[in-house]
């Protein structure tokens, strides 16, 4: 059965992992490293000497398509096709379709993980010490180091199904860890269970593994679905798994390192801030405590780490490739829907674009409200809807058909007062905000609209004293870098007519690079709730139907109480320049 240490000698063979020799420091100058190494599409790397620690630290493990691809033996798309066959020849059963998917059925027989009862993962048992493992401090202004890559193994104290996810742990002892349970995550759920029994959850945390452990920890599969089945799915092998120490829940036997403790019903502590995915520093506040009681190992176990932050990072592979794979699962409840994409470059949650073929007018909108009330997209911010021939994932095939087809008065929907990304500061309060949808298609009420006129950025650039740069994507989306507040610029350039035939106009900070897609959608996506800071040239209230006409503004920039963007020390970025050429000599 492939584990981590197998994985990574098959990525050394494949040319797909750079060892570090040299020592280096866990705490900043990994993450520098690493997210350097994301952005020139490098390979996973093993540091062998981390200072503090007698063990090796890996990362970047899954950051290419190629170590997906690796990982899971086949394209994500492949994987995708494979559940699309059998849902098909399954619903109704058809024995002749199901005979001819056998591959893919064997792979559905080995999903149940299998008993053990002993594995490398309990080779060590010993008191809890997390000061002896090399856990990051990602970024300079983080509350501590946090375990960035740890499975999170819990039981539904009702049913026993179990739930497999990865959450951010703050350490705050040798023996005690923050659970960053946000919201719509399946070990929260069960966390919340355990509350109203007013009893202690059971908790395993794996770090290390199969790869595709990984991937399944981070795959939003319907609640009650088991993870580790999915694994061997993937796989195509059973998970093998042994009993814990504590004799309450159980750890995949091929794991290099399992914390196993207990979270109390009643105990919190106030945790953060982290330089989370949405590129910015998540607000102070306050998550359940995990208790460790044990802790079991490898003789030689390697230590798994991630870094999240500002895009592009490691995630962006990770969500993606679940994307691919999972898109059949979303087309058997919506089977109008022909594509899925959530943008990396927004932290996936804040931008979302379905292409849809519709059936009857408006049936993309019901496809909407039906995304916006399913499992984790339920915490989408901005979902565009297009037609079935556009390129949900090229964002200039989605401008195009939004200079096409979209009228706010008709195709744009404000959902006020809903859950929201645990994650996303925009709405200044925690788990609740506002959502927005733009319907696209050609059974919205614009038709055909011709495309706004060349930009005058002398002119532009003349209306107001704040405005800094100017920037045309696609002669549809019009993005304006703006010193400091960009309300009141917003208010006055939607109103003014010159301005009436751009579908979208969007006022970024100047941390934002014009010149770079993944950064202006970054810094356009991550930084507004709709409630808030979307106005039109014109808004009323027909009795109580609200009516918006003109150009749609967005304040996208930055406002007094969001937290801070996430920015390396210089210093620290100063010594991995005077370093570089160390890291990677033999």
């Amino acid at each position: 059965m492939p584990d981590l240490q197998s994985f990574l000698s098959q990525l050394d063979r494949e040319g797909q992992l750079a060892r570090v020799s040299v020592e280096v420091d866990p705490e900043l100058e990994i993450t520098e490293i690493a997210t350097r190494v994301v952005k020139e599409k490098g390979p996973a790397l093993l540091f062998e000497r981390v200072k503090g620690s007698e063990f090796p630290l890996a990362i970047n493990l899954l950051g290419s398509q190629r170590r997906i691809e690796l990982a899971l033996g086949r394209h994500p798309e492949e994987v995708g096709r494979q559940l699309k066959r059998l849902m098909e020849a399954a619903m109704p059963p058809r024995p002749k379709r199901l005979i001819g998917e056998w591959r893919t059925l064997g792979r559905v027989l080995a999903m149940g993980p299998k008993r053990l009862r002993h594995g490398v993962c309990q080779e060590v048992e010993e008191a809890p010490d997390l000061s002896r493992f090399p856990v990051l401090k990602c970024w300079p202004k983080d509350a501590g180091r946090f375990i960035t890559c740890g499975m999170v193994l819990t039981h539904d104290p009702e049913t026993d199904v179990r739930n497999l996810g990865i959450y951010r742990m703050q350490v705050v002892g040798p023996d005690q860890v923050l659970m960053h349970w946000q919201i719509q995550k399946g070990g929260g759920f069960h966390y919340w269970k355990a509350q109203k029994q007013e009893k202690a959850l059971a908790v395993s945390v794996i770090i290390g593994g199969d790869p595709l452990l990984y991937l399944a920890s981070v795959s939003p599969l319907p609640e009650g679905i088991d993870e580790i089945a999915f694994a061997g799915f993937l796989r195509g092998k059973s998970i093998p798994l042994v009993l814990g120490k504590t004799k309450l829940t159980v750890s995949p036997a091929d794991a290099e390192i399992v914390l196993e403790g207990f979270v109390a019903p009643d105990e919190r502590l106030p945790e953060g801030p982290f330089g989370d995915h949405f590129g910015h520093y998540s607000h102070p506040a306050p998550f359940p405590v995990l208790w460790l009681q044990t802790v079991t190992r490898r003789k030689h176990p390697i230590y798994l780490a991630a870094v999240v932050g500002k895009p592009p990072q490691e995630d962006r592979y990770l969500g993606n490739a679940v994307q691919e794979m999972l898109l059949p699962m979303i087309r058997l409840i919506h089977p109008e829907i022909r594509d899925l994409w959530a943008y990396y470059e927004a932290g996936f949650h804040s931008l979302a674009v379905a292409s849809v073929a519709e059936r009857f007018g408006k049936e993309a909108m019901k496809t909407a409200l039906g995304l916006l009330g399913t499992g984790q997209m339920s915490l989408t911010k901005c979902l565009v809807l297009v037609d079935e021939d556009v390129d949900a994932r090229d964002f200039n095939a989605v401008l195009k058909a939004l200079q096409q087809h979209f009228d706010p008065q008709e195709d744009f929907l404000l959902l006020p007062g809903v859950p929201f990304d645990t994650l996303d500061f925009t709405s200044f309060t925690l788990n609740l905000g506002s959502k927005m949808i733009l319907d696209a298609t050609r059974n919205g009420s614009g038709q055909g609209e011709k495309p706004a006129a060349k930009i005058d950025v002398a002119r532009v650039l003349s209306l107001h004293p704040r405005i800094r740069r100017v920037k045309s994507w696609e002669e549809v989306l019009l993005a304006i870098q703006v010193e400091g507040s960009g309300r009141e610029v917003v208010e006055q350039l939607v109103k003014d007519p010159a301005f009436s035939r751009w579908k979208l106009l969007a006022a970024v900070s100047p941390d934002v690079d014009m010149e770079d897609k993944e950064s202006l959608l970054w810094g356009i996506f991550t930084r507004f709730d709709p409630a808030r800071d979307v106005v039109f040239q014109n808004a009323e209230l027909h009795g109580s139907w609200p009516v918006y006409r003109g150009c749609l503004g967005i304040d996208a920039t930055f406002k007094t109480g969001y937290p801070e963007a996430v920015v390396m020390d210089p210093g620290v970025s100063q010594w991995v320049n005077t370093r570089w050429h160390q890291y990677w000599n033999k």
